[in-house]
C-alpha cells in the first residue's frame, strides 16, 4: 500500500462521508474519523466502509485535529488531512499513488490544488483557484497551527515539499442555509483570532508567518493581518469584494459565482468586522470583559 493514514473530522456528515471515504480508500492504509457525536448516520456509514471512528467533543478544527495527530495510533509514513465535504479527483489519486510510493526521503509534504464548487458550480476566478493547501505530510513532521480559524499545517524550517497537479475538491451539498449558518460560526471564530492578535498577542500562534515552505499562505496571512487588518472596519470588506469580483475577474464565474463572491468575499468579511466592532464597543479595552463576553455569548475561551 501507500503507507498513508487519512484523518477526517465529522459532525452530521452522512450526506458527504461516503463520497469522501471512497475518494481516499485507494490510497489510505487506514482512515480515522474523529466524530463530534453525530446524531445522523455518519458513524455507521463510516464504520461500514472500514474507517476507525473515535468520538470526541469539539473545540475547534485545529485543536481537534492536533489531538488526532497526538493520540491516534498512526503507524504509517504519511498523514493526510481531509474535510468530510472534500474528495480527491481521480487524477490526484493516480498522481499520489506514484508519488507516495517513490517520494525521496527529503520530501516532507505534498501540496494539492483546492477546487471549490458552490451550488455545484466550479469557482475559477476571483483569486480562488488555484490555491494550494498542504494536506499530506510525513508523520511527526507536521503540526496544526493553533488558531480558531484558518489554521494551516506547519512543517519544520527547511522542509521540502512537492505540489501535485491534481485537485482536492471542496463541494458541500447541504444548501445555502447550512452554508450561512456555518459561516456565521466561522465569523465568530475569526473575530476571536482578530481580538487575540490585538489584545492578547502572546496567545496567538504565528508560526505560519515564519514558515518559508508555504509562501502563498504566509503572504496571504501577512497581507490579511498587516494590510487588510489595519484598514477601517466595513470599508475593507467593500474593497476586498471589489478586488476579487472586478480586478480578479470574479464576474466571469456567472450568476452562482456572483453569489459566492458576494457572500464569501463581502457578506462574510463584513460579518467578521461587525462582530469585532460589537465586542470592542461593548468592552472597550477591558481584557477581562472581552474574555467574559466572548465566552458567555460565543462559547470561545480566550
Amino acid at each position: 500500500m501507500n503507507n498513508l493514514t487519512a484523518i477526517i473530522l465529522t459532525f452530521n456528515e452522512d450526506v458527504h462521508i461516503r463520497r469522501c471515504i471512497e475518494s481516499i480508500q485507494p490510497l489510505a492504509d487506514k482512515i480515522f474519523i474523529i466524530d463530534s457525536y453525530s446524531t445522523d448516520d455518519t458513524v455507521q456509514m463510516a464504520e461500514s466502509m472500514g474507517a476507525v471512528v473515535v468520538k470526541r467533543h469539539f473545540k475547534n478544527q485545529a485543536e481537534q485535529f492536533q489531538w488526532g495527530l497526538d493520540n491516534l495510533n498512526i503507524t504509517t509514513k504519511w498523514v493526510m488531512k481531509l474535510d468530510a465535504d472534500e474528495y480527491l479527483e481521480q487524477k490526484s489519486r493516480d498522481e499520489l499513488q506514484k508519488l507516495l510510493f517513490k517520494a525521496p526521503d527529503d520530501v516532507d509534504g505534498f501540496y494539492i490544488r483546492r477546487k471549490i464548487l458552490f451550488m455545484r458550480k466550479w469557482i475559477r476566478y476571483g483569486g480562488v483557484y488555484p490555491l494550494t493547501v498542504l494536506r499530506i505530510w510525513r508523520d511527526g513532521r507536521g503540526r496544526v497551527e493553533q488558531r480558531w480559524m484558518d489554521e494551516h499545517i506547519i512543517l519544520p524550517p527547511g522542509a521540502k515539499t512537492v505540489t501535485i497537479k491534481g485537485n482536492l475538491v471542496d463541494d458541500n451539498l447541504k444548501g445555502i442555509t447550512f452554508w450561512t449558518d456555518k459561516h456565521n460560526h466561522y465569523a465568530s471564530r475569526e473575530m476571536a483570532d482578530i481580538l487575540i492578535q490585538k489584545y492578547f498577542p502572546g496567545q496567538g500562534d504565528h508560526a505560519l508567518r515564519e514558515m518559508k515552505t508555504d509562501p502563498q499562505a504566509r503572504w496571504k496571512r501577512i497581507i490579511k493581518e498587516d494590510i487588510y487588518g489595519k484598514m477601517p472596519i466595513g470599508f475593507r470588506a467593500v474593497l476586498y469584494f471589489f478586488y476579487r469580483y472586478f480586478l480578479r475577474f470574479g464576474f466571469l464565474d456567472g450568476g452562482k459565482g456572483f453569489t459566492w463572491h458576494f457572500m464569501q468575499g463581502f457578506w462574510y468579511r463584513l460579518l467578521v468586522d461587525i462582530k469585532v466592532n460589537e465586542i470592542e464597543s461593548r468592552c472597550g479595552g477591558d481584557l477581562n470583559l472581552i474574555r467574559k463576553v466572548i465566552l458567555e455569548e460565543y462559547g470561545i475561551r480566550l
